[in-house]
């Protein structure tokens, strides 16, 4: 079970609480991941990432281990405590602001 923390808007969005569960074979990537969240969740497709071209959203940002992957290639294996659901996915709206 790969583990998935979603921030609040889209938490919302989607109707759950606290962290997602998915079930994903291996390897388990960003792509992986996120085709699952949105084929288990289709209210949140475009949110993520474009409809079209699949790139993350600006403002949106992917964390694994305490790593920032959001410029890694979506088709990178994951770290393995991701894969294994020792360590969550985070999926963080970035702030901005001046």
């Amino acid at each position: 079970m790969i583990r998935v923390v979603l921030p609040q808007h889209l938490r919302t969005l989607a109707r759950v609480t606290g962290e997602v569960t998915l079930e994903i074979t291996r390897p388990v990537t960003q792509r992986s991941v996120l085709d699952a969240l949105e084929a288990r969740y289709p209210m949140l497709r475009g949110t993520i990432r474009d409809h079209i071209t699949l790139k993350r959203r600006p403002f949106i940002r992917f964390f694994a281990c305490e790593e920032d992957l959001s410029h890694a290639s979506p088709d990178v294996p994951l770290p393995d405590e991701v894969a294994t659901g020792a360590e969550p996915f985070l999926i963080v709206g970035a702030m901005a602001g001046g």
